[in-house]
């Protein structure tokens, strides 16, 4: 499966984000394609170039605000606009990115909001984004959403993080390294301050690992690298003040251990669990499912089970035990776990662009599938069957496979 391994031994933000996937292969057309779906083209103008960084040539990317005020405050540690996660999620939401690409950038969000929300004692949708909810911060997170989604990458991995030390200027004035949020987000990842007294790890760069990556002390076993980029920070240090990306396939399985989080409910409100599904997988739980059982006193209940990752275990069961009526969880240890090698297609149909899955076991081809977000958006827009969409994205994606 392709998948990417970040070595974020000087730090990780989103600007060396989208260095690293532009220098990776990313369109830089195509990346500004994608983002103006956001409807918010006109106060920004996005810029790369290629800069040296110690003898590494790396790609630093600029969001440079339009107004001459913004532009100033942008300069002044991103004070120019705050807004909501309740914002955010309606401005995503509401383009036409893919689905996928929603998903991806939700889940980055969604991580950084509920840190700002437990340092600021306020609900993760109502918290007012100073640097994350900054024009800049959008496009780095959707932007690296949207190399994701066109890189085809499927895992990410990252090593221990480099935060910085000193002092950093936050909306809410002179802060330690590292920033509170940041603090929040990275916590039980592995990290180390280094050596520059310099905010090394951002918000933005910490909620993309906090979302989507799991940590390895080096290349995963079986990771085969195609590519190395390089994205530049906007600091002149020591050390290269650049993030390293490797970009490959994943040959083996995935190496982390797994239990399932159950619980058995018989006094909640049925309409929580639609909303309880969408947070759990977007905090990083890999599959959710309720099953119809019967309790005590011949009770109809729901059997909810989680599968997810150790690491991941004590962050699900919080959302679990917030969000639902539950008082207790069941862990239950998954020993092995097979699985058909997998990579991810696009293919353009008549509707729209739709990705898919190819799944294989043993080197024989086994399951064609398409999503069904990028297939909805594209019956919804061509007002045609969902089921019309589906089958020609399979037919396209079994004619490329020449089946």
């Amino acid at each position: 499966m392709k998948a990417i391994y970040l070595d974020v031994f000087a730090g990780i933000s989103g600007n060396m984000l989208l260095g690293a996937f532009l220098q990776a292969g990313v369109p830089l057309a195509y990346l500004e394609q994608e983002l103006g779906k956001l409807g918010n083209g006109g106060e920004y103008m996005l810029k790369a170039s290629d800069v040296s960084k110690n003898g590494i040539q790396a790609v630093y990317v600029d969001v440079e605000l339009k107004a001459h005020e913004e532009h100033q405050e942008h300069h002044d540690h991103h004070h120019h606009h705050h807004r909501t996660m309740a914002d955010i999620r309606r401005m995503i939401e509401g383009s036409s990115l893919s689905g996928n690409v929603k998903r991806l950038a939700l889940s980055i969000f969604e991580e950084a909001a509920k840190a700002e929300g437990k340092v600021h004692g306020k609900p993760a949708e109502e918290v007012a984004f100073h640097e994350i909810g900054a024009t800049d911060s959008i496009v780095d997170i959707v932007g690296s959403a949207i190399c994701l989604d066109y890189l085809e990458v499927e895992r990410v991995y990252a090593s221990q993080l480099t935060l910085g030390r000193g002092f950093v200027h936050c909306a809410h004035g002179l802060m330690p390294v590292p920033a509170p949020a940041v603090a929040e987000l990275v916590k039980g990842w592995p990290t180390v301050p280094g050596s520059e007294e310099k905010e090394l790890t951002t918000p933005t760069g910490a909620a993309f690992i906090r979302a989507l990556a799991s940590y390895h002390d080096g290349l995963p076993q079986g990771f085969e690298a195609d590519c190395i980029a390089y994205g530049a920070g906007t600091w002149d240090l020591s050390i290269p003040n650049v993030l390293r990306l490797y970009l490959g396939s994943c040959m083996g399985g995935e190496s982390a251990a797994r239990c399932i989080l159950e619980a058995n409910i018989d006094d909640m409100n049925p309409q929580i669990y639609g909303y309880l599904y969408e947070k759990l997988l977007a905090a990083g739980a890999l599959d959710v499912w309720t099953t119809p059982i019967f309790m005590k006193k011949n009770r109809p209940a729901q059997k909810l089970s989680v599968l997810t990752v150790e690491e991941k275990k004590e962050a699900l069961a919080g959302i679990i035990f917030r969000e639902t009526t539950s008082i207790g969880l069941r862990v239950i240890p998954v020993m092995e776990r097979l699985e058909a090698s997998r990579h991810m297609a696009k293919v353009e149909t008549r509707y729209g662009t739709v990705h898919g899955k190819v799944s294989a076991w043993h080197g024989e081809i086994v399951t064609v599938s398409a999503e069904y977000e990028d297939c909805r958006r594209c019956a919804e827009a061509h007002d045609v069957p969902l089921k019309t969409v589906q089958r020609e994205a399979i037919r396209l994606l079994c004619e490329r496979l020449g089946d």
